[in-house]
């Protein structure tokens, strides 16, 4: 049995972060479904822009987009709803049959709207009836402007996948938006089954440390500090507060752990999966990642209901000079000028290719 498979069996979800045309049209991912276990994907703006450099399968719908007077921006969003909507469609059967557990795939607002709460409100909830898919997720980043667009669209109905987050703090903030937008709803009556994942971004604190620090300390900031989530999330979902709201048919909003390709080239490749393993979670890794682990992957201890050793492991952090606290917050906010760049960066990409297809004809 592979390694995903087990891993699959002990409640954890295997998404992929990446999708293409050529992934869907070649039949690789419904390969990747069968064989390896994936039961989702998320999207972003590096995996599109690379899909349109390197390949030719975008070439004709950005000509014919471009012939309607399609701006670069509403034609990458018309060209990424094609592909989710195809995703969504291929994953549909165990969405089915696991009542909406899972089999989602994501789709994010524009990273330009970070800071614009009314905005992404407005896009998510477009973007949500546009996709027209019952597992389709909508990215709102868990930032101060994000959180009560996120709220706003869970009490409207949007299914979210809050991103961005890093700590323990921002993972409890993203909960606390979803958790008002659910009770909202029972309160008015309305069907309190909305889905949400919390997407924490892990190998990014390791990379920020990288150099730091040294010996048993290297490569551990990011799983210590996802412990210490674990924990919370465990205590949270137990709470009478979250039971309440399971009682009138809510669901939980899982965790997703994100950034989980290895960025340190001493370091094992499956590291963040192997340690990362418990059930109700997700692990959305990239392709090489995923073929890694299929092929040597094993399963570690698993993350500890009460955080096993993450005070320990932090404090020796901290006595190392690292501010976790201030960490995060910068972790959060480049990160959100790195969706930026992608973005401006895609739009770039797009407008090339369009200039190329139209002086070819």
């Amino acid at each position: 049995m592979k390694a995903t498979q087990r891993l699959h069996n002990l409640g954890q979800s295997l998404w992929l972060d990446n999708i293409a045309r050529e992934l869907l049209g070649s039949g690789t991912l419904k390969r990747y479904i069968e064989e390896l276990s994936v039961t989702g994907l998320t999207s972003n703006p590096t995996s599109f822009d690379r899909a349109i450099t390197t390949g030719t399968g975008y070439d004709a719908p950005i000509r014919r987009k471009r012939r309607k007077g399609k701006s670069h921006e509403a034609l990458f969003f018309e060209l990424a709803l094609e592909d989710i909507t195809q995703a969504a469609d291929l994953l549909r059967p165990t969405y089915d049959r696991t009542n909406g557990v899972d089999d989602w795939v994501s789709l994010e607002v524009s990273p330009l709207l970070v800071h614009d709460t009314v905005n992404t409100l407005a896009a998510a909830k477009d973007l949500f009836a546009r996709a027209a898919r019952p597992n389709r997720f909508i990215k709102i980043p868990g930032t101060r402007e994000g959180l009560p667009a996120i709220e706003e669209a869970i009490f409207a109905g949007v299914s979210v996948n809050v991103t961005l987050l890093f700590s323990r703090e921002q993972y409890l903030a993203a909960a606390e938006a979803f958790l008002p937008g659910i009770e909202r709803r029972v309160d008015a009556g309305l069907n309190a089954n909305v889905g949400s994942v919390a997407s924490v971004f892990i190998s990014r604190w390791d990379a920020a440390v990288m150099g730091k620090v040294s010996g048993a300390l290297r490569n551990q900031l990011g799983i210590a500090v996802a412990k210490r989530i674990y924990c919370s999330y465990r205590l949270l979902l137990s709470s009478d507060r979250w039971q309440r709201v399971y009682n009138f048919g809510a669901r939980p909003q899982r965790l997703l752990w994100a950034s989980t390709g290895t960025k340190d080239p001493k370091a094992s490749d499956i590291l963040y999966i192997k340690e990362l393993a418990a059930p109700l979670t997700v692990n959305t890794m990239p392709e090489e990642t995923l073929k890694a682990f299929a092929d040597h992957g094993e399963l570690g201890a698993g993350l500890p209901a009460d955080g096993g050793d993450s005070d320990f492991v932090l404090s020796n952090f901290a006595k190392s000079g690292i501010e976790i606290d201030a960490l995060a917050v910068q972790l959060q906010d480049d990160g959100a000028k790195s969706f930026v760049k992608s973005w401006n960066e895609l739009m770039s990409v797009i407008a090339s290719k369009s200039a190329e297809l139209e002086k070819a004809g």
